[in-house]
């Protein structure tokens, strides 16, 4: 039984560091070997291994330990998982699993070997070792996916910045026709939203626009909350939003719009909540890290000045 244990927890380590060579050199099939790695250690292996080990001492004093520590080694191998593979709710897990190690297992570990007298201390210095260790990874686990997410978001600002300055070379033929002057409007607004935030970082919009980067706190959160906060509006973010809303209102009632009409939402990054009227995603604004707020801006910028071209060109 031991033998089979050892083997499936080899195999189990295999698969995930598989899974993360796959996931550095960025192969197919990384996420697919992640979580099969992961979830076969948190869901056979240790269960196999723990039960095993618990039956073999003979005593039923341990059996608080042995499930704290199965459960403390699926909080954070979960949340591992979760970061790596960016998804929803990872923020979150690793807030729990971080402190969860520290909290939970850590009292249960000291309480239940010192009730041991023939326990070696060494053991527990060990446990402590892998407890810091622990704490040293995530941190780099969370320094390296937010710089890739950065880096990404600079790079995915820069391309906007480029199909802009593209479009702005379009002759504005009709630019006095009520939906381009609606569109104009929410430019304006997504203008001064972008040189409110850039300002508070010590960059104007025209830097900015000629190379992305280079903020001083991209990863910080709240930072666009305060800095359009100055616009005195209750509620960040309703002068963008009401400009919006006139402009799919004006294009719904505008002859020849029918199509773009439909669409419109989606392109305008909108989203229904709870049967309401679509809400901008920008609103989400203060859970999310100022460079994307900046990228997001860059993306309703590029999108409305396409969205102006079409107007012209149908026109």
């Amino acid at each position: 039984m031991k033998q089979k244990i050892y083997i499936l927890g080899v195999v189990s380590v295999i698969i995930v560091f598989m899974g993360i060579i796959f996931k550095v050199n960025h192969w197919s099939g990384a996420g697919y070997l992640l979580i099969v790695g992961i979830l076969t250690l948190d869901l056979v292996f240790l269960p196999m291994a723990l039960i095993n080990h618990f039956k073999g001492e003979g005593s039923r004093q341990n059996l608080l330990l042995h499930i704290v520590t199965w459960l403390t080694c699926f909080v954070v191998f979960t949340s591992i998982l979760f970061k790596i593979q960016h998804w929803s709710y990872a923020g979150i897990l690793l807030l729990i699993a971080l402190p969860f190690p520290y909290v939970v297992f850590l009292p249960v570990f000291l309480i239940t070997t010192s009730k041991n007298k023939n326990f070696n201390i060494y053991n527990t210095v060990f446990v402590l070792l892998l407890l810091m260790l622990n704490s040293v990874f995530f941190a780099l686990l969370g320094l390296t996916v937010s710089r890739e997410r950065i880096m990404d978001s600079y790079s995915l600002s820069k391309n906007y910045n480029k199909v802009e300055k593209v479009l702005d070379q379009l002759p504005d033929l009709n630019s006095k026709s009520p939906v381009c002057l609606k569109i104009n409007d929410a430019l304006q607004i997504v203008y001064e939203y972008k040189n409110l935030i850039l300002h508070s970082e010590g960059l104007s919009v025209e830097e900015w626009e000629n190379a992305p980067g280079n903020l001083l706190r991209p990863d910080l959160r709240q930072a666009a909350v305060k800095a359009l906060s100055t616009t005195g509006n209750s509620a960040v973010g309703t002068e963008l939003d009401n400009s919006l809303r006139s402009l799919i209102k004006e294009i719904e009632n505008t002859p020849g719009y029918e199509e773009l009409a439909k669409t419109i939402p989606a392109i305008l990054d909108l989203e229904q909540q709870d049967g309401k009227e679509p809400a901008l995603k920008f609103y989400n604004i203060a859970d999310n890290n100022l460079v994307w707020v900046i990228t997001y801006l860059d993306g309703l910028e590029t999108n409305l000045k396409m969205i102006k071209a079409t107007a012209i060109i149908s026109d």
